[in-house]
């Protein structure tokens, strides 16, 4: 009797499942911030181009898996690797990702993934893409926001920074130009690579830093079929968590950037919506530098739910005195929610490599690798290999404990050669003249 009165109990405390979806998405969209986003460019060379993409899914078909992609792909030479990256870059990524993964796990994968993507499969796929003799290359900076959680990943010189609740500015990407990153200045010249200026007559030594052969002022780029493999396409990689004070991205090429600093960029810009502001900070850069190469600007805007701030216009019928009262009062509201909000911390970072060790990259997971049908796949360019086809990331090195030649991730023979070449264990058959 008494567990029969316990059933009822437990029965009337029950809720629908209907009700419980319900519960779930009310609050998953109290908790989604707003994403508004602008952009701005103009163009010299022509070989700037740019992606803005807000209705991605994790999970076709699901608008709750929905995320944001916005990127910049800075070519050179030509823009066909600039084409290219931005028209497949997405798809190689996506298809480096596990299937069936819930949204955390989702958000751990994505820094492996985003590695991979940016691999032979996606050089090989550009390979054929490019015409004979063609040596265009790009830089990319890709920005994936899910939420109130950044992703990033960046190879060459094109930058976003962060501008959070509070005023904090902080840079989400490494610059991979020679002149300035000792550490790859250091990492080509083990590859067998040479770094110096252009020579001109009377031995005269003139420029930026450059990589031989090739004379690449970069030591990271997509394309550059024409340079050694030290010029690797493994992208620096970052991932943060906003607070629920949302925060601002500024993604451009390095036509701003050579002419303004990352704080000089966000102080430009600030207080504007998100396309106002893209358009003020490619203006400041003009003035400031004038049109010496491509200049493109996305602005990004992660507002929180419930800030009526940023998002409600002014009321129409207001003369201009009670439009100052009311923005002054808004403009303090905001400062002292900003103070508040500047105490506890506005980010969290979840996620941060920027090695071009593909070892280290892909990790020591003896299961990585392995696909639905049994059969194993090169952890970059995702081919089918047969048990004794694999290559372990981890073979011909040092091993330590957690770091054994039988231990998986696994890499096909030209991925593994790829690797080797990246990390200084072969030399580059282009020779210096």
């Amino acid at each position: 009797m008494a567990s029969g009165e316990g059933r009822r109990h437990h029965h009337r405390n029950l809720v629908p499942l209907a009700a419980l979806i319900s519960r779930e998405m009310k609050s998953e969209k109290r908790e989604r911030p707003t994403v508004r986003y602008g952009y701005a460019a103009q163009s010299r060379k022509g070989e700037d181009y740019f992606m803005m993409k807000t209705d991605c899914q994790r999970v076709p078909g699901n608008s709750s898996s929905t995320f944001s992609v916005f990127a910049i792909f800075d070519g050179h030479n030509g823009n066909a690797a600039a084409i290219f990256t931005k028209e497949n870059l997405l798809n190689h990524v996506m298809g480096a990702i596990p299937r069936g993964l819930g949204r955390e796990e989702w958000l751990q994968a994505l820094p492996r993934a985003l590695v991979a993507g940016h691999q032979d499969k996606l050089m090989s796929s550009l390979t054929i893409f490019l015409l004979p003799g063609e040596t265009s290359g790009t830089t990319v900076t890709f920005v994936i926001v899910d939420r109130w959680t950044v992703t990033v990943a960046s190879v060459g010189d094109s930058r976003c920074i962060l501008n959070a609740q509070g005023g904090a500015v902080s840079t989400l990407t490494v610059d991979h130009r020679l002149e300035d990153n000792v550490e790859e200045r250091e990492r080509v010249t083990a590859s067998g690579g040479e770094v110096g200026r252009l020579s001109i007559v009377g031995g005269v030594e003139i420029g930026p830093l450059r990589c031989w052969p090739g004379g690449l002022c970069l030591s990271r780029s997509i394309g550059d079929m024409d340079v050694g493999e030290f010029i690797v396409p493994i992208p620096y990689v970052k991932q943060v968590k906003l607070s629920n004070a949302g925060g601002r991205l500024i993604i451009a090429s390095d036509g701003i950037w050579d002419a303004l600093s990352s704080e000089m960029a966000a102080k430009s810009c600030h207080g504007l919506p998100a396309e106002l502001a893209a358009r003020q900070v490619v203006k400041e850069a003009l003035r400031t530098r004038g049109l010496k190469d491509d200049t493109t600007c996305i602005v990004v805007d992660i507002i929180p739910p419930d800030n009526s701030l940023l998002s409600s216009p002014l009321p129409k019928k207001q003369n201009k005195l009670r439009s100052l009262i009311f923005w002054k009062r808004s403009l303090d509201s905001a400062n002292k929610l900003a103070k508040k909000l500047s105490a506890v911390g506005i980010v969290e970072e979840l996620f941060e490599e920027g090695s071009a060790m593909l070892a280290e990259r892909l990790g020591n997971d003896s299961s990585a690798g392995q696909s639905t049908s049994g059969l194993f796949m090169c952890a970059v360019c995702q081919v089918d290999l047969a048990p004794s086809e694999g290559i372990s990331v981890h073979a011909g090195s040092i091993f330590s404990t957690s770091s054994k030649p039988w231990q998986g991730p696994f890499l096909c023979a030209d991925c593994r050669n790829k690797k080797d070449a990246m990390e200084g264990k072969c030399r580059s058959r282009v020779k210096v003249v």
